[in-house]
């Protein structure tokens, strides 16, 4: 049965999943679904690039540490244009298209203006209000939604909505620096926290703002501290899904992700993935994350 045949088998509405390039999803995730992806823009001293497809996060890594300071952009129309356009010569029909948070990128509303005017395709876009691996699993979810016969209407109304209220990403930053630098916060509070060896954790506001929700002295201690933050929302009863990521400390990350198995063994699936180079300009390397996601 080709590749094509089996989709259409598992997927009768003919859905596509659209995202854009900070969902940090790892190849092998994305093969074999239908999942289209924009890159979002990176300018560099020696020109733009394509977030993921020219342009990495150790490239990333690599210029921060040069001193370096690259700045981050939308998509532009044409670009998303294209990707539509792929969409529709696929043969799908229909389109979820989940992005980066509205709180740090204009790329779901140029989405929605551009899908607006699509008259081949139903196109449903929603802000995430969230980022790397907690838009990658609300994905990978959606497509073992459709698989399980859940179909678009439902999708839109109910379990895109659901995921994205009921999925609580959190991320260790290990420098304060570029997020000062790219005026994120500010230089006192950078200055702070660099000489008291503090490493905050964030997640997601309501208003899709990063949000601080704890703080660790030393790099020791993070770990736990992102146990204990699932530990939080996983006393509620249902079932969940779990994710970890990395940028720059895949080591470290699998070991948190062995730490997080054990502790949480009820998990329906569990993924991993690396922070793109988009939100690597902004937290540098030495990121760890992990989510937990509850699907009742």
């Amino acid at each position: 049965m080709s590749t094509v045949c089996r989709l259409w088998g598992e997927n009768p509405e003919k859905i596509a999943l659209l995202t854009d390039s900070c969902a940090d999803l790892r190849p092998e995730y994305r093969d074999g679904k239908p999942i289209f992806m924009v890159p979002l823009k990176i300018l560099c001293r020696d020109g733009e690039y394509a977030d993921g497809v020219d342009i990495s996060a150790a490239d990333i890594y690599a210029r921060l540490e040069a001193g370096e300071l690259p700045k981050t952009s939308l998509p532009d129309g044409g670009s998303v244009e294209a990707v539509l356009d792929a969409i529709a010569a696929a043969g799908y029909e229909k389109v979820i298209a989940l992005h980066l948070s509205g709180g740090l990128s204009g790329t779901c509303n140029l989405v929605r203006v551009v899908a607006q005017g699509r008259e081949d395709l139903e196109v449903a876009v929603f802000d995430s209000i969230s980022g790397s691996l907690g838009i990658g699993m609300m994905l990978l979810q959606i497509w073992e939604d459709i698989r399980g016969g859940m179909g678009f209407r439902e999708l839109c109304e109910r379990r895109v909505p659901h995921l994205i209220a009921h999925t609580h990403p959190f991320f260790s930053v290990d420098t304060l620096e570029y997020l000062q630098k790219g005026g994120r916060i500010g230089k006192i509070t950078a200055l702070a926290g660099t000489m008291l060896n503090i490493k905050p954790l964030v997640g997601f506001a309501p208003d899709g703002q990063l949000a601080s929700v704890a703080k660790v002295r030393g790099r020791k201690a993070v770990q736990g501290k992102l146990v204990e933050l699932l530990e939080r929302y996983a006393s509620r009863p249902g079932r969940y899904n779990l994710a970890v990521a990395n940028g720059g400390a895949p080591e470290e990350m699998e070991t948190l992700a062995g730490t997080v198995r054990e502790r949480f063994p009820a998990y329906e699936h569990f993924w991993t993935g690396e922070i793109d180079a988009t939100l690597s300009v902004y937290i540098g390397s030495g990121v760890l994350g992990a989510a937990i996601q509850f699907l009742d």
